[in-house]
Order: structure tokens, then C-alpha cells, then sequence
């Protein structure tokens, strides 16, 4: 085969018309396979729809109309969360903007308001739910009847949210099996299987909680940080962008559902508890030791910006000034690519004393 060099006969009898338009069917072929080299994906996290009232866990309707129409505007490939893992898992790429939709607990808005509007744009969702907000019997609470149904269409998978909505971060670790456990029992006996993800209740966990999950034969988990899945390769405590009234505007929404997985290793500490080191050592090592950092940012939700030290080509070193108060705190980071959008990598920290 001869190849288009410069001294190529060929090369220099072809016309520069002609040329430019194999150069362009070349962009054209690859620019597709390119767009599927992705390892990452967007999950939504929704809790309640048109209750007011929680304005903090609230979905205003008109916001999930807006977000609906933007999730079916073309722009981006909605998925099964638990398909979405599973391709993760094997190394299979993903549709760029690929999207998963979870909505945590079992309030009855979602059947009433939400569900029929995602059911008639096509969209499929995973529900985490605490079997005892069920079993309870109250009116603002779903019923088996109704994640019954739900699921039947063949559009909504149910997930792992303990029995009680457990505080798991800070319960025994014989609370969290029994917990575990039990919640297993009542999704196999209304729904005849068990779900294959969890999230955990408040979105906190520890090591020690993230093992049992492990051990428990899920699939993976979610807490309520803010990323992208897929930047840290832990599948056992994955990140979501919350939604809510405050924070549910279109802009936002966009914003995430075009966010990119700042992909790193070795990130430290491995503990999301707060000991007696606080602040800890955070860092983490950049896996593209090409990519430009000199727009890289990071910022915790009680200190604001934090200083960044770079250790090599690849290596950042957070310096977080104040010791993260009682609670929950989140590191977020961010840089922004040269298309406009964001490289995201968030993590969640908890100090229970």
C-alpha cells in the first residue's frame, strides 16, 4: 500500500479540493468513535416533586419540565444507572453525555408528579428506598403497590436505602448488617429480587461502612456529592449532583449534565471520616500528566478556595486552612476544558465527634 508522503506521486497529483474533503470525511468518521471513548457518566439526584414545603429536597414542577425537556432535547444518551455501572465495570465506553436519573426515598410525590412525567418522556429511573417508609403506611409515602407498578414498566429499577434510612456513618457495624439484611428481605418478598445498588441514607459513609456494602453482594453505591462516576474508579461511593429548588435551575442542570470526570488516582486520604487529623492530608494524582492544571481549582464547603501545591507533572497536594467542623463537609474541584466544559471531581467528609 502506498502512502500519502511527500515524495508520493500520489500525494502531489491530488487536488487540494479533493483533499480537504477526505480530511473532513476523516473528522466526520472518527469524530463519533471519539465521542464514545467514555469511561464516566452524570447521575441526577432527585428526592421529592412539588412539595414546597421542603424546599431543600423539592423539585419544583416546573423545573423537572425543564429538565425533562433538556434530557430529551438529543443532546444526551439516558441509561439505566445500573447498566451505566455495569458498562464501568467492564471497561465498555459509554455514549459521551451519558446520564443516569436516581431519585432517593420513598415519597409519594414521586409516583404522583414525577413518575408520569418521566414515564411519557421515556426515561428510565432508579428509586432508592428504606423498605420502613413503605411498610410505615402513610400517605406521603410510596406504596408497594405503586413501586410495584412502577417497576412493571420495565422503566424503573428500585435500589438499596437501608430499613430506617439508617445514619450508617455512625450506627454499629451489627446495625448495618441487620439493616442490610432486612431491607433484602422485604425488596425479595414484595418485588421478588434484591436490588443490586445502594445509596447510602445522607449520602455519608466510612470505610468500614463501604466494606460491608462491599461484602454485601451489591453492585455499587451512591453518595450525595457532586461529580462525575467514574474519576476515582471507587464504585462504592459514587457521586451525584443533587437537585433541588436552590439548586435546579436549568443552568445548573446543564452545567452537570456536561460535566467531565477529572480522572485521578492515589487520592488521600482513603478515609471519608475526620480523625483526629483535621484537617487531613488531601491530594490525588492526576492520571493525564498532559492535561493543563493551571485553571485547576478546589474549594470546601466550610473554608472556600483552598491552596493547591503541585508535586510534579501530576501530583496535587489540597491545603485546606481551617479544621472541618462537626458534620458533613465537601471538597469539590473543578477545571474547566477548552470546549467550556467542567472537569469535576468531588469528595465527602464527615466528622462525627
Amino acid at each position: 500500500m502506498r502512502h500519502f508522503t511527500a515524495g508520493n506521486p500520489i500525494r502531489r497529483k491530488l487536488p487540494l479540493k479533493l483533499l480537504s474533503i477526505c480530511i473532513g470525511l476523516f473528522v466526520w468518521i472518527t469524530e463519533p468513535v471519539l465521542a464514545l471513548a467514555e469511561t464516566s457518566a452524570v447521575v441526577i439526584m432527585y428526592h421529592r416533586f412539588g412539595e414546597s414545603e421542603y424546599p431543600s429536597t423539592n423539585t419544583k414542577l416546573e423545573q423537572l419540565d425543564e429538565h425533562i425537556a433538556e434530557l430529551t432535547s438529543g443532546a444526551y444518551t439516558v441509561l439505566p444507572v445500573a447498566e451505566i455501572i455495569e458498562k464501568i465495570r467492564q471497561g465498555i465506553a459509554l455514549p459521551e453525555r451519558t446520564v443516569g436519573i436516581t431519585i432517593d426515598d420513598a415519597y409519594r410525590s414521586i409516583y404522583t408528579q414525577a413518575w408520569p412525567k418521566f414515564r411519557d418522556a421515556g426515561l428510565p429511573i432508579t428509586v432508592f428506598v428504606a423498605t420502613a417508609q413503605v411498610d410505615n403506611g402513610s400517605s406521603k409515602n410510596l406504596t408497594w403497590d405503586q413501586i410495584r407498578e412502577m417497576t412493571d414498566s420495565g422503566l424503573v429499577s428500585i435500589g438499596h436505602h437501608s430499613v430506617t434510612h439508617l445514619h450508617m456513618a455512625s450506627a454499629s457495624q451489627e446495625r448495618n448488617i441487620n439493616e442490610i439484611e432486612n431491607a433484602f428481605q422485604r425488596f425479595e418478598k414484595e418485588l421478588g429480587k434484591r436490588p443490586v445498588l445502594l445509596a447510602y441514607p445522607y449520602g455519608e459513609a466510612s470505610l468500614d461502612v463501604i466494606k460491608l456494602v462491599r461484602n454485601a453482594r451489591l453492585e455499587a453505591a451512591f453518595g450525595q456529592h457532586s461529580g462525575v462516576i467514574g474519576g476515582i474508579g471507587d464504585m462504592f461511593y459514587l457521586p451525584r449532583f443533587a437537585m433541588n429548588e436552590k439548586y435546579g435551575d436549568l443552568a445548573r442542570f446543564r452545567m452537570a449534565l456536561n460535566a467531565r470526570a477529572l480522572h485521578v488516582s492515589d487520592s488521600t486520604p482513603s478515609e471519608h471520616l475526620i480523625g483526629e487529623r483535621n484537617p487531613p492530608a488531601i491530594g490525588f494524582t492526576l492520571k493525564s500528566k498532559s492535561i493543563d492544571t493551571s485553571g485547576l481549582a478546589c474549594f470546601t464547603s466550610h473554608d472556600g478556595k483552598a491552596k493547591l501545591e503541585h508535586l510534579g507533572p501530576a501530583r496535587i497536594e489540597v491545603r485546606v486552612s481551617r479544621p472541618f467542623p462537626k458534620g458533613r463537609s465537601r471538597l469539590n474541584c473543578t477545571l474547566r476544558g477548552r470546549d467550556g466544559r467542567w472537569h469535576w471531581l468531588g469528595r465527602q467528609f464527615l466528622r462525627i465527634d
